[in-house]
């Protein structure tokens, strides 16, 4: 990897260690508009942001209430519930299937109860972001060899796959845009 790439993995890197999670305290504590979720949802999860889709639509909702993912929508308002659900879902869905997705959301909430599940699912992404940073560059990891609990396991693991994840997307990506700034090169030449 040249030196402007891994420039760029470094920012990254700097990126994921600084990334929050609004905690179930943080969430928004009144009804909103779906074009509101969905640009609250943008924001909470930029580091998603690949520049060429969209975190969220409205169908994606529509489909998440449907498939009894989160609850209906009141009045067509959403509240500070629905946006859990959508950040953790948003989350997961990129390393599990929705069915997946869905169960382990309800095995959470049935063992600690939503708002700690939530909160939980936020603390160990942030940790697992922490620790993929601390790789690319070269710090010492917090807590990487911590026993989990059974009942946090599927967090845990779903949290370091997903930041692994994104790590391993955004090398490749690099990899490639180097690989053709030197075919751009090598024609220029």
């Amino acid at each position: 990897m040249d030196e402007k790439a891994m420039q760029e993995l470094k920012e990254f890197a700097s990126c994921l260690q600084n990334y929050h999670l609004p905690r179930w305290d943080e969430l928004p504590d009144f009804d909103l508009y779906m074009d509101q979720v969905i640009t609250l949802l943008e924001r909470y999860l930029n580091i998603l942001h690949d520049g060429k889709s969209t975190i969220m639509t409205p169908a994606m909702i529509n489909n998440y209430v449907k498939l009894k993912l989160i609850p209906k929508p009141i009045k067509k308002k959403y509240h500070k519930e629905h946006i859990a659900y959508l950040v953790a879902i948003t989350l997961l869905k990129q390393i599990l299937t929705i069915a997946e997705v869905r169960d382990g959301i309800a095995y959470q909430a049935k063992l600690s109860g939503t708002h700690h599940a939530y909160n939980l699912y936020c603390e160990e992404q942030e940790k697992a972001f922490e620790r993929c940073a601390a790789q690319i560059l070269k710090q010492e990891a917090l807590g990487a060899y911590e026993e989990i609990a059974y009942g946090e396991m599927v967090v845990k693991m779903a949290a370091q796959a997903l930041a692994q994840k994104l790590v391993a997307q955004k090398i490749v990506y690099l990899q490639r845009s180097q690989k053709q700034e030197e075919k751009m090169n090598e024609h220029k030449a």
